[in-house]
This record gives structure tokens, sequence and C-alpha cells, in this order.
């Protein structure tokens, strides 16, 4: 159960929450709203996902200026992105808001200073011109790193364990198959954790579902 509270996926939390008799943690509570944030981020809109991280933690953007600056930049490569499609007045608009919102906080960190500029390259280099890297900040991948920065900050700052129980065991009966090999122990060539998909029309890649229509990764 705490994995699914963790990575957030509410529906299967309650199923298995209600199957078990178990109670509700104040992380199951605020899973909601953790995945709110999530798809806000997942699908663009950066500025719902800050604000609705400001009414679930009004100070955690202000603590955590790291998470407050990558939403931001997030938040500018969305407007560059625009900027492919529409009317160069989204130019103006990811220009204007850089200086505004990221520059004077860019300073702090020299991180920040290489972020801001790296992403103010985007409106400079034609997409035919731009490296591998640069062309990266484009992908959904930023989105999903981001969120999943988010989302550990908020468990964190609710004193919930970011890394599941889940996981941990997972880890730790790896090690111990590991360790009772190298001891010479008799051990089937494959041990399975009971957790793979079925064969009938199933994925095998790391994306699929868990019963409740919500996408899970592996």
């Amino acid at each position: 159960m705490d994995y699914l509270i963790s990575e957030g996926y509410p529906s299967a939390a309650q199923k298995f929450a209600s199957e078990a008799n178990l109670q509700p943690t104040s992380a199951a509570e605020s899973i909601h709203e953790r995945v709110k944030i999530r798809d806000a981020i997942y699908a663009g809109d950066i500025q719902t996902a800050i604000e609705r991280i400001n009414e679930l933690d009004p100070s955690l953007l202000e603590r955590d200026t790291s998470l407050y600056f990558a939403l931001l930049r997030l938040q500018l490569v969305e407007l560059v992105r625009k900027t492919r499609a529409d009317s160069n007045d989204y130019v103006l608009e990811a220009i204007d808001f850089a200086t505004n919102n990221l520059a004077p906080r860019a300073p702090a960190k020299q991180e920040f200073l290489e972020d801001l500029e790296q992403t103010m390259a985007l409106l400079i280099v034609k997409p035919e011109d731009r490296s591998p890297e640069l062309s990266a900040l484009l992908e959904p991948k930023l989105r999903k790193d981001v969120a999943q920065r988010v989302n550990e900050a908020l468990l964190k700052e609710q004193g919930e364990r970011t890394k599941a129980k889940l996981v941990h065991l997972v880890r730790m009966r790896a090690w111990a198959e590991k360790k009772a090999r190298e001891a010479g122990k008799d051990l089937p060539e494959y041990i399975g954790l009971g957790l793979e998909q079925g064969k009938e029309g199933h994925g095998s890649g790391p994306m699929h579902s868990n019963g409740d229509g919500e996408a899970m990764v592996a």
C-alpha cells in the first residue's frame, strides 16, 4: 500500500486498504491533491501545479528554492514549446516570463544560471540545429522528472517515507538472493516476485494499467 500511496494511485490504494482492512495514513488522505498536481505538470499546466502546491503546503516552494526554480524553468519550456506551433507572440511572452521570474533567481546558484541559459537557447537555435541535450528539454521526460521531484518533496514535508516499503523489500530480497547464490545455496535459476504480467494480451513494457484505469510506471 505504501508504494501505491507514494507513487500516486488513489483507486488502487483505496481498494487495497478496503480489502486489507487498513486505516488510511495522512499521505493517503493527500494523495488526490498530489495526483492533481502531477497531472497538471504532465499536461504542461505548470501555473496550476504551482498554485495547487501552494494550497497544499504554502511555504514549500519558499523553502525549496531549487524545486521552485525547476518548476519555473519548466513553465518557460512550455512557453517555448508554444512558439513552435503558434505566433511569435509567445516568443515575447517567454522572454518576459524569463526576465521577471527566472532572471532574478538565477544568480543564486550556478546551476540556475546554466539552466536558464540553456532554456533560452531554445528560442535562438533552430530546431534542426539543436543538440540532443537541448532538444531533450522539450521531451516529456522533463515533465516527469519535475513531477517526481514535487511528489517526493510533498511526501517529505508531510513526514512520510519517500521510498515505499515495497521498493525497499524488493531490494532486500534481491540482495538476500544474491548472497544465497554466492554461498552456494540450492536455488532455482529464476525466482519470480509474483508481480509479472500474464502472457495473454498484457503489455510487457514499463507502463501498464493497475486495473483501475490508472497508468502505473514500473
